[in-house]
This record gives C-alpha cells, sequence and structure tokens, in this order.
C-alpha cells in the first residue's frame, strides 16, 4: 500500500495503486454538495489543512507536518525506498488512530469522500483501509489540487456571473451593519469582512487570526455557490486588499464596475458608532498605540501624538471623531477620486442606532432591483 510523497515537488504517484485511479470525479461544488457524501476526510498534514481545505471537509491526517518533513528529507537525502517503508508505517499507525479514535461510530452504509494533494497515494491508502473495513470509501479524483484549480478557475480566470451592487459610504456609517441586516431581511449579500476576519481599515482588525490567502478564496467560492445569477448581489465597499489579503481579479473587476447605494451619517453619529465598534480595541491600549503609530506617515507625528493623548485619556469618541476627520474620510475621498459609477440610492443612516438601521437596510433592500 502507498503514501503521497510529503513534498509536492517530489515524484508522485505513479498509478500503480488502483484504487487511487478511481473516485469521485470533480465538476463544481454544487455537484459534490449533491453527491451525498456523509463525510468530506482531508488526510493532508496539518499546515496545509489549516491554509485551505475543501469546503466542509475534517482532518484525518496521515501523516503529521513533522512527519511529513521526515518523510521528504528521507526520500531526497537517503532512498526513496526507505521512505516508501517509513512513510507506510506512519499511514497505517496514523490511519488506525483515526479509526480508533473518531470512525468506530459509523455504522456499514457509512460513505466519506477522502483526498489528499491530488488524489494519490495518502487518500488512497486511507481510503482502501476504509474499504477493507467494509465503508463505502471514495476517492476524490485528482485531490486538492483540483479543487484549487476550480477556484483559480472561478476568481482568476472568468467574470463573476453575478450582478453586482456596491454599499459604499465614509468609515463609520455602519456600512457592515446594515449589510447583515438586509442579508436577514432576504436581500442576497456577499459579507467580504466577514469572510476576510478583518474590519477593512487600519483599525479593522478583529479577535483572531485572517485566514490564508487561499482559505479566503475557497470561501469566496463556496458563498458563490450558494447565490443566484439571477438576482443581485450586495457587497460593502473595499480597497483592493481587507487587511493581507487581496481580493482576486474576477471579484475586484466586478465591485470596481458596480453601481453603489451610498450610506451616510452626520460625522457625529459616526464617531459614536466607531467608538462602540472598536470598544474591544480601546481595551488593548498597547495594541491600539501600535496602530496608530503606524500612521505617522501618513499623518503626521503631532496628529497621532495628539490621538495616542485622547487614547491614554479614555476618550473614545474624541478619538473616533479625529480619526474620521484626519484619517478615514481624506483616505475616503482619495478613494473615491475619479470614480464614475453610478449611484443609484443615497440613504441616509440618521443617528445609526437599532432604528435608524433597520430603516436604512429597508431602504437599501428597495434599492436592489
Amino acid at each position: 500500500m502507498g503514501y503521497l510523497q510529503p513534498d509536492p515537488a517530489l515524484p508522485q504517484d505513479d498509478g500503480r495503486v488502483g484504487v487511487n485511479q478511481l473516485g469521485f470525479a470533480f465538476s463544481d461544488l454544487t455537484a459534490l454538495r449533491a453527491a451525498g457524501f456523509d463525510a468530506i476526510i482531508d488526510v493532508r498534514s496539518p499546515a496545509e489543512y489549516a491554509e485551505d481545505h475543501i469546503p466542509g471537509a475534517i482532518s484525518m491526517p496521515v501523516l503529521s507536518d513533522a512527519e511529513r518533513a521526515i518523510v521528504g528529507t528521507i526520500y531526497k537525502q537517503e532512498s526513496p525506498f526507505k521512505a516508501r517503508k517509513v512513510g507506510a508505517a506512519l499511514v497505517a499507525r496514523n490511519a488506525a488512530h483515526h479509526i480508533e479514535t473518531q470512525l468506530m461510530g459509523h455504522d456499514g452504509g457509512w460513505r466519506p469522500l477522502v483526498y489528499c494533494w491530488r488524489g494519490g497515494q495518502r487518500s488512497g491508502s486511507f481510503a482502501a483501509i476504509l474499504q477493507q473495513i467494509g465503508w463505502r470509501a471514495e476517492v476524490f479524483a485528482g485531490g486538492y489540487r483540483t479543487w484549487r484549480r476550480h477556484v483559480v478557475a472561478s476568481l482568476y480566470d472568468t467574470t463573476l456571473p453575478f450582478r453586482v451592487l456596491r454599499l459604499d459610504g465614509y468609515t463609520g456609517t455602519a456600512k457592515t451593519e446594515v449589510l447583515q441586516r438586509v442579508a436577514a431581511l432576504g436581500g442576497q449579500v456577499l459579507d467580504l469582512e466577514g469572510l476576510a476576519c478583518h474590519r477593512g481599515s487600519i483599525l479593522g482588525d478583529v479577535v483572531g487570526a485572517q485566514p490564508a490567502q487561499k482559505g479566503f478564496e475557497t470561501s469566496l467560492v463556496a458563498a458563490f455557490a450558494g447565490f443566484d445569477p439571477q438576482r443581485p448581489l450586495l457587497v460593502e465597499a473595499e480597497s483592493a486588499r481587507i487587511g493581507t489579503l487581496r481580493l482576486p481579479p474576477a471579484l475586484w473587476v466586478a465591485m470596481r464596475q458596480a453601481p453603489r447605494i451610498v450610506l451616510a451619517a452626520e460625522q457625529v453619529a459616526r464617531a459614536r458608532f466607531l467608538a462602540g465598534i472598536y470598544a474591544d480595541l480601546m481595551a488593548d491600549p498597547a495594541g491600539l498605540s501600535r496602530r496608530l503609530n503606524g500612521l505617522r506617515a501618513l499623518a503626521g507625528h503631532a496628529v497621532v501624538d495628539d490621538w495616542l493623548a485622547m487614547l491614554e485619556a479614555g476618550q473614545a469618541e474624541a478619538l473616533a471623531a479625529s480619526l474620521i476627520a484626519l484619517h478615514y474620510d481624506p483616505a475616503y475621498a482619495r478613494l473615491r477620486q475619479g470614480d464614475t459609477t453610478a449611484i443609484i440610492a443615497q440613504i441616509d443612516g440618521g443617528d445609526l442606532g437599532d432604528a435608524a438601521l433597520d430603516r436604512a437596510a429597508q431602504a437599501v433592500l428597495a434599492a436592489l432591483v
């Protein structure tokens, strides 16, 4: 029984393990979901899984990150045959652990789909063991590499099949909150900041790290698979990057060309709203200080020193108001300079309280025609 070499640059599955040449032929995510597998099992290493994986897949690595590195070193520096022996023992040991700890409760009708990097020896080995037990395991033909090609084709090599509209407005106009309320009312919405785990501004970090670029792109493709191309798709206006993540070309082009629905609110309401949104950042003055200090080249030392003094004094609304006036609004003006896309609706967010946001969401939904 073979296993996939842990370094994709090394020679891969040569086709001698029959189960590796069979399995589920992927066309798109809708077809995969319709196939009715009871589970999708990713047997790649934990680091590979963490970077990206097929939506809904669970991690059952047959080689850990360290084991993958060890086998790869043996393959390159000593002998491919020795690497296969060491790898086979590790795969068998890890497969036994997964069966004993996670799979014992399944009956004979259980039907999992198993994949590795290219649908080769790691997935073939694990699937063969499951098949010998009596489970109806199948291998994902082409493995993760096939999925990644689908993602790239969807986001880099084609245009989106949706009529995209942008929800635009100055920072602090509660665009994300209105977007979520539109979704709750039945609007078709893509929450980019939610998928990116970032609020979109220099102070936009949320709890937890951002996903890897590949993982972010997989989340986009999974979201698109659930949308109706016949209905408008509302997206919050963003720059080409959200934190460390890049918007892929198909989405970025669609957003740049999209008509806009613009939210507006007075600066005092926006400052009050931002102070509440950034309460978690205010609770970490050292972290917020680092972020503010990162604006010195743009805002100047005197301005940033004033911001730091407001932070030290706990003046959240005053800090938000100054950021709006001296950083956010000028940045927005630069971003929108020369933007000739149509504005199909302008909506007043009022005091940005719950009732006002509900009214704004209703107005946005009405504009989605």
